[in-house]
């Protein structure tokens, strides 16, 4: 029996990115279910560090918020230049969330800690 790989764009119902503020940018992670959001919402590829990673901004920045009761995931970290600046290449961040699509998910290292409490790393 073949395990699915499970990515961002196949446990969530929609992945958006948004503009919060003229320094920063939040990503929405809406899971499709409760399982999934038991199973991933605390994946090492969401930490800060991966994060960080990912979007080239300093690990300590990044902000992971876990939402059990509407299963969803915001993470927010700083931009690189401000909103509006002559080096921004997205003024509404809204682009900035297809870098998460195909991003291949492991399961929490103690994702049945997790499930159901508000806990946020």
């Amino acid at each position: 029996m073949t395990e699915t790989v499970a990515t961002v764009a196949s446990v969530c119902r929609h992945v958006r990115s948004k503009n919060a503020g003229p320094f920063w940018i939040t990503l929405d992670l809406p899971f499709a279910d409760q399982a999934a959001f038991d199973r991933h919402a605390f994946a090492p590829q969401l930490q800060p560090a991966a994060i960080g990673a990912l979007f080239d901004v300093d690990p300590a920045q990044v902000k992971h918020f876990a939402v059990p009761d509407l299963r969803v995931v915001k993470i927010s970290y700083p931009r690189r230049h401000a909103q509006g600046g002559a080096l921004e290449r997205d003024m509404h961040g809204g682009q900035q969330y297809v870098r998460l699509l195909d991003l291949v998910l492991e399961p929490a290292p103690d994702a049945n800690a997790h499930a159901g409490t508000g806990t946020d790393r």
